[in-house]
């Protein structure tokens, strides 16, 4: 496995592409760039699933499951969801990195993002695993408009 290089936004792999495009699209709640990213038959699982779609499982299937969580998302995010991160490792397929809980700004909500990418660079597997700070959000509910 690889860490990434300090800042290639440009992307030179499709791994490199997707950490860069991935975490732009959501930090600017563009809900049609992030779904953009996935494979139409993707997999998602996140303990936010069942919390913002009020259901019981955390796993969803494809687009038309995937589209309601991103625009909610685009919606509701806490002002303690931040983006400082500072790597990425690979096999050349997975693609896993960490948004800490703390940073040099302080605590933001700590996730680790696993993906797996199809043959066309688009995700097809994306696991998000919180941290117990995150969860701490979603305990305080801190995820309502």
């Amino acid at each position: 496995m690889t860490s990434s290089p300090s800042d290639p936004r440009s992307g030179a792999t499709p791994v490199e592409k997707m950490y860069f495009a991935w975490d732009d699209a959501l930090a600017r709640n563009d809900a049609d760039a992030l779904l953009a990213l996935y494979a139409e038959d993707a997999w998602f699982e996140s303990p936010l699933v069942p919390h913002l779609l009020k259901r019981e499982s955390g796993v969803l299937h494809g687009h038309r499951e995937l589209r309601p969580l991103f625009d909610l998302l685009a919606e509701r995010k806490p002002p303690v969801r931040r983006y400082d991160r500072s790597a990425y490792l690979t096999d050349g397929k997975r693609l896993i990195w960490e948004y800490p809980r703390q940073t040099e700004r302080g605590e933001q909500m700590d996730f680790v993002e696993a993906m797996e990418l199809n043959d066309k660079g688009l995700i097809q597997r994306h696991c998000v695993y919180w941290g117990w700070f995150g969860v701490r959000v979603l305990q305080r509910n801190e995820y309502r408009r």
